[in-house]
């Protein structure tokens, strides 16, 4: 068996940074040994740069549903050809558009891509197909018990007008029309509201096809600035009854902070002794020990505005109070007994492994540089978040645990 060895050194390497002519930066990581390319636009148009409900979520997947000068069909029997694939991702706070070439393809989809980003037509055959689709998905999603308690938590915790907070319906879908779209679009995909990351084997051919295609074709506008308003919401716990009668969804959590918070590091590392890993305490206890449940963990969830803490679970309905009982225990316990230095040790070198991985290659290191850059954070933070897993003390973790596990500040949800 060979030797354990500690995670020493973790730095991202640093990426360069350029711009194109239009203004958009562009973080450059160039590295890896095979001809691949992965180009990322990274827009801030998700939930709070809206105007209209659920106008962030349909605009992204149906930018790509046609342009001035390629029908959808065509966009996707090219990319197929050249062997690209073209990824839409929408998250809560961002649209991001996703590429990935073979780098001698390049210069063969990435016209579809400045097509897509500077004449999209939202031909209107293909918005009333996603809103039936989607309203069809919303049917099956809302018979689901960990779907309804994920939609409860989230209301209960900003209030339903809030865009992290409010749930969309099928009459919300049915409400959204070709204008919003469009609005959308222009207001937030441009130059200025983007970031550019380049990632693979770059060379100087692939630096001058982006700005001929994207320099020189993105919609010009400046980035967007938005003040949400404080959610309102206290504690509350809710009950939600459904037509299953064999088990329970559980969610208990808080509104929490963003990864610029001085406590976000040590909290990063007291969810994963909480229920963050396989091997935490909510495993070992309502899973291995209990057997109430196959999975049970936690999260820290951070967003531009905000975050949350939240534990997830579904047992049995027997199971529930006891459940909900065992995880305040455990809660407590962190915040009453110092962690032991075996398994602060385990955590250590678990969450030292998960970064290790995360610098494993140019696509993967491009994606910490992006999770730091949308945030305004100096790369920097990487290298402290690695600092503190390595030296938290067992009583920084017990304040951080008095401080944010108080059962009184929880919201409970059971469905």
């Amino acid at each position: 068996m060979p030797s354990v060895q500690e995670v020493e050194d973790l730095k991202v390497p640093r990426p360069k940074l350029w711009y194109l002519s239009n203004g958009a930066p562009v973080y450059e990581t160039n590295m890896g040994t095979q001809e691949i390319v992965k180009l990322e636009l990274v827009f801030f148009a998700g939930r709070p740069f809206e105007r209209k409900k659920l106008a962030a979520r349909a605009t992204a997947p149906l930018m790509k549903e046609g342009t001035k000068t390629h029908s959808s069909a065509e966009i996707a029997e090219t990319m197929d050809f050249y062997g690209a694939t073209l990824a839409m991702p929408f998250g809560m706070d961002t649209s991001n558009v996703q590429l990935y070439s073979l780098t001698k393809h390049f210069d063969k989809v990435l016209p579809l891509l400045a097509g897509i980003l500077s004449v999209p037509t939202f031909p209107q055959k293909e918005i009333d197909a996603f809103i039936h689709r989607n309203q069809q998905r919303l049917q099956v999603e809302l018979t689901k018990n960990d779907v309804l308690a994920y939609r409860k938590f989230t209301e209960l915790l900003y209030g339903k007008q809030h865009p992290y907070g409010y749930n969309s319906y099928p009459e919300t879908y049915g409400q959204i029309k070709r204008a919003d779209l469009v609005a959308h679009f222009e207001e937030n995909f441009t130059a200025g509201n983007c970031l550019v990351f380049l990632s693979g084997k770059i060379n100087p051919s692939i630096r001058r096809q982006l700005e001929e295609q994207l320099g020189k074709k993105m919609l010009q506008g400046e980035r967007r600035s938005v003040h949400l308003n404080e959610p309102v919401t206290g504690p509350e716990n809710g009950k939600v009854s459904t037509a299953d009668k064999l088990q329970k969804a559980i969610r208990i959590g808080r509104r929490m902070f963003g990864r610029k918070h001085e406590d976000y590091n040590g909290m990063y590392v007291l969810n994963t002794i909480l229920g963050g890993y396989f091997g935490s305490r909510l495993m070992a206890n309502i899973r291995e020990k209990k057997g109430y449940t196959y999975s049970i963990y936690s999260s820290n969830d951070s967003m531009l505005f905000g975050g949350y803490f939240s534990v997830a679970s579904e047992v049995g309905n027997e199971f529930v109070e006891d459940t909900i009982k065992q995880v305040y225990i455990e809660m407590e316990k962190l915040q009453t007994e110092l962690i032991g230095p075996d398994e602060l040790s385990m955590v250590r070198n678990y969450l030292l492994g998960t970064m290790l991985t995360n610098l494993d290659g140019p696509f993967n290191i491009a994606g910490v540089v992006k999770t730091f850059a949308k945030e305004g954070m100096p790369l920097s933070s990487f290298e402290d978040m690695v600092e503190t897993i390595k030296n938290i003390k067992a009583e920084e973790l017990r304040n951080l645990a008095r401080k944010y596990f108080g059962k009184k500040e929880m919201v409970e949800v059971v469905v």
